[in-house]
């Protein structure tokens, strides 16, 4: 069948029509809207649907935020959003909304061989506890559980909790980030805006010498893929330290997770961010930080960790979730 499937986020929102049955999907046509130009989702999906004549009668859209009872007040944009009402609005009488990282919980089912990059191989466990997190606008965070014949999958607001340093160098980072929110959370680190703040905290702390090219680039452009393209790069010392931090954060969380999860099916790594610094992640800083879990770091060294690579993951769940509907 083919359905309407989404996935909205602070920053972009894509829509597709999908074609989905036999655990498979396939897009169809798709579209990226900036998010922040249109005063809510019924605008953003009367223009995709109008690009074609392909309208379909079901839908479900993946949005960042807590869903409850067909209505959410999303994270990062200033929009509540009932699914009833923008179903009626299109004439999609059986139109769904779910939390964006439910979205990509359902759409690990649909990856194929070529949509992942293993990070530790472990020793996976048939039916294990699977956990995933992902860096983007926001951190998302989700698990899938075995109930005896299928994965469920359960969100969670797990990106909100306490950000808790694991050195000195964080210990600072926490103080850097009370005194400018009040509060710290992983979000706040592990987040295009909190990759920001990584660059400002050590060049608070004259971690380096700032190269004033660079500092207008801040100024004029998205600060997160300034840091990212200079740490890459290796050009600038400051994004290098800034992108390594995060890095480290991201593998003591990852193995945070692990643990919380008791992930023997294994853990994956999602979300806008993680796909561009793949190679960042490959190295001993991640790796040092996941298994940096005291007496249970046996038990994380045995949870395969894995990047993925499609950055389609939450479009695709949507689609597995309206053709249920």
């Amino acid at each position: 069948m083919r359905v309407l499937a989404g996935d909205v986020g602070g920053t972009n929102a894509r829509l597709a029509i999908v074609e989905i049955g036999d655990g498979t999907a396939r897009l169809v046509r798709e579209h990226d809207y900036r998010s922040a130009a249109y005063d809510g989702l019924a605008a953003i999906a009367r223009e995709f649907l109008a690009g074609g004549d392909d309208a379909p009668d079901r839908g479900c859209i993946a949005i960042a935020g807590p869903v409850v009872d067909g209505t959410v007040q999303a994270t990062n944009l200033p929009w509540t959003i009932e699914a009833a009402r923008v179903g009626e609005a299109l004439g999609i009488p059986r139109l769904g909304l779910i939390n964006d990282f439910f979205a990509v919980g359902m759409g690990l089912d649909l990856l194929g061989p070529g949509d992942r990059v293993t990070l530790q191989r472990g020793e996976p466990r048939q039916h294990g506890a699977v956990a995933y997190l992902g860096a983007g606008t926001g951190l998302g965070v989700g698990f899938r559980l075995w109930d005896g014949e299928r994965y469920r999958v359960y969100a969670s607001e797990g990106g909100h909790v306490d950000f808790a340093p694991r050195n000195p160098l964080q210990d600072g980072l926490l103080r850097f980030l009370r005194g400018k929110y009040g509060r710290a959370s992983n979000e706040r680190v592990l987040s295009g805006r909190g990759l920001g703040d990584l660059y400002a905290y050590l060049r608070e702390a004259a971690a380096a010498e700032p190269q004033p090219s660079v500092e207008r680039e801040m100024v004029e452009q998205d600060p997160a893929a300034v840091v990212t393209a200079h740490a890459l790069a290796g050009d600038d010392a400051l994004c290098v330290q800034a992108l390594d931090l995060f890095v480290a954060v991201m593998g003591g969380v990852t193995g945070n997770l692990a643990l919380i999860a008791v992930a023997t099916g294994g853990v994956y790594i999602a979300g806008g961010i993680a796909p561009r610094i793949v190679e960042k992640l490959q190295t001993a800083t991640f790796l040092e930080a996941l298994h940096d879990q005291g007496r249970l770091s046996p038990l994380v060294a045995k949870a395969p960790v894995h990047v993925v690579t499609n950055t389609k993951v939450g479009l695709l769940g949507a689609a597995a979730c309206a053709q249920r509907r």
